[in-house]
């Protein structure tokens, strides 16, 4: 107790009571709550300067000091906790005293106030504050003593009027994440190289002509973001950026994509709305791990063949393009769950084969895909693979593609030749869709050590077996347009699993169990009749990036949403709730998730 003592505590606090009898009231509940937590929450009450109470909150003996005799285990201030988060976003100030120095414990200071904003950046920094937030703010500049923040993981200073950035940023060699969207920068500074620990780097929505060099000593980058700003090309020393996974290029002005033989483990390339005319086997060879590509509304005339060597691609988007033809050798790719053709002038392939989907464009090019012998004029030998009413197994399929395909031919079961056909072939991909099947074939079980894709949409399936749940190396699975009314709580077992489609089925709430597969990055489930989701547990989904819950009965979308920051696409469309309203619901999931998060009570 001698501590409180010594400083002379009522002569300490004399110099401030009359500043503090103007200042907002602070509950003392707060304070008082705040010494035993660890943390204060001010956020949105409308302050235009912070109570020096506020300050001062570990130093000051608190008021009960001089009311309470006797103390229970709750009520022992002088074992009060440091503050070591203090919030203060949505309020009026416009600058932060250097008191912010009596705070040395701090590790979370949020001063994001998109009400009037931060004109002066604080320059009482703390060296060991840990995420620093100034978003939404006016801020031209940032102060050169964030040198001093040696230990700074995390800053994020999107959504200002910065025009620079000082050299000193690269001196936060612990920096994990940057966020300088949403500002005015027309060039960035070599100095970023320095941050060798860098994971996230987000630079969208500046004024960027081109990227420095030493972007490619930033060797722990995973995630590069330079949507809308006016790059006319990337320097070649990206392609030294061994550990990037998503790159994202949208909206600049490429007539090119770049080459990145290095970025072995790259799973997403973003590179639509530029002006891109040209794609060669120099682009796709090294990208052995891409899943997604988008190439939407660029000028290509043509694709290669060497397109099939990307073989890890599930989505590609080639909408809004000069497409007149596609190559025969898309039909390789195996794991191809999506391919958007719309806004091309296509010859060869009709209409209303497009309007039917991506397995129905994939069969179509498998089928143009020439058997060697018929281009001599020699009749297919028939063997034992032929089946009643002409279905054949593709042999082809089996062997080379690994790909057992037994689709749209409207049968109530499939055939024990189907699965007697695949013999010892190890079978990663099962295409039953388009079907009457009413439950999951029995045999399938039999492929559990090598399936990895199993389509068994379009059938008329009410429940999912438990042969379908010991696939344990599946990582694709596609139930959409079924009777599906819930989900067994074995899906838990498919441990691989990174994408599940269950749209156009019967479910009445959000099946539990997604909740529980850590490993999922899609999950599409629209036009069902699902009236809420739990937040709280989606947020534990860490690699979950889309999420489809369109045409349910969604009466309300809870705030905490906004807080599941991995997902770059979130489609709410056609539910009954009023917020956020269609105008938010338009301007596409970062301007959602930003809504929603607004919305989280304080």
């Amino acid at each position: 107790m001698s501590r409180f003592r010594r400083g002379g505590m009522t002569g300490s606090r004399d110099g401030f009571r009359d500043q503090r009898d103007k200042e907002p009231a602070v509950p003392q509940g707060l304070i008082k709550t705040a010494r035993k937590s660890g943390q204060l929450n001010l956020s949105g009450r409308g302050l235009s300067e912070v109570p020096a109470s506020v300050w001062r909150i570990n130093l000051d003996t608190p008021e009960e000091a001089h009311t309470n005799v006797q103390f229970d285990a709750s009520d022992r201030w002088w074992e009060q906790t440091d503050l070591l988060k203090l919030y203060l976003s949505s309020n009026k100030l416009q600058s932060l005293p250097d008191d912010l120095r009596l705070l040395p414990a701090l590790v979370v200071l949020d001063v994001r106030l998109p009400l009037s904003g931060l004109i002066q950046a604080p320059y009482a920094v703390r060296k060991n504050a840990h995420p620093f937030f100034l978003s939404h703010n006016k801020l031209k500049s940032l102060p050169p003593e964030l040198a001093q923040l040696q230990n700074l993981k995390s800053l994020l200073v999107q959504h200002n009027q910065l025009e620079e950035i000082p050299d000193v940023l690269g001196q936060l060699s612990a920096l994990e994440e940057l966020d300088l969207s949403s500002n005015s920068l027309r060039n960035i500074s070599g100095c970023l190289g320095g941050l060798t620990h860098l994971s996230r780097l987000n630079l969208s929505s500046n004024k960027l002509k081109s990227l420095p060099a030493e972007i490619s000593c930033l060797k722990s980058l995973r995630q590069l973001d330079c949507t809308s700003n006016l790059l006319e090309d990337v320097p070649t020393s990206l392609a030294g950026m061994a550990s990037l996974e998503q790159l994202y290029l949208r909206q600049n002005k490429l007539t090119f994509l770049p080459e990145l033989p290095n970025c072995k483990l790259l799973k997403e390339l973003h590179v639509g709305n530029n002006q891109i005319n040209t794609l060669g086997p120099q682009h796709l060879s090294h990208l052995s791990c891409l899943g997604i590509l988008e190439l939407r509304d660029n000028k290509l005339k043509s694709l290669p063949d060497e397109i099939a060597l990307l073989k890890g691609l599930e989505r590609l988007d080639l909408t809004n393009n000069d497409l007149s033809c596609l190559p025969n050798s898309l039909a390789n790719l195996p794991n191809l769950k999506s391919l958007q053709l719309e806004g091309n002038p296509l010859r060869g392939i009709r209409r209303d084969l497009l309007s039917k989907g991506t397995q129905e464009i994939l069969k179509y090019l498998r089928g143009r895909i020439q058997d060697p012998k018929s281009e001599q004029g020699e009749a297919p030998a028939v063997t034992a693979m032929t089946m009643p009413s002409d279905a054949l197994v593709n042999t082809h399929a089996i062997g080379t593609l690994k790909t057992l395909d037994y689709s749209d031919k409207q049968a109530l079961a499939i055939p024990d030749a189907v699965f007697n056909a695949v013999g010892s072939s190890p079978i990663t991909v099962v295409n039953f869709n388009k079907n009457q099947l009413m439950e999951v074939p029995l045999r399938i079980v039999e492929l559990k050590d090598s399936v990895c894709d199993v389509n068994l949409g379009f059938n008329k399936i009410p429940t999912i077996s438990l042969n379908l749940c010991m696939l344990q190396k599946l990582t694709h699975l596609d139930m959409r347009n079924n009777l599906l009314g819930s989900l067994p709580d074995e899906l838990e077992a498919l441990t691989r699993l990174q994408s599940i489609i269950l749209s156009f089925n019967r479910f009445k709430t959000f099946p539990d169990v997604l909740y529980r597969i850590p490993t999922l990055e899609t999950i599409l489930i629209g036009t069902n009749q699902i009236g809420s989701i739990d937040p709280l547990q989606l947020i534990k989904l860490t690699k979950l990036s889309t999420l489809d819950l369109q045409n349910n009965d969604l009466l309300q979308i809870p705030p905490a949403l906004g807080n599941c920051e991995n997902l770059r696409s979130l489609s709410l469309e056609g539910n009954p709730f009023r917020n956020p309203r269609a105008a938010i619901l338009a301007k596409g999931t970062a301007a959602i998730l930003e809504y929603l998060r607004s919305r989280i009570p304080t």
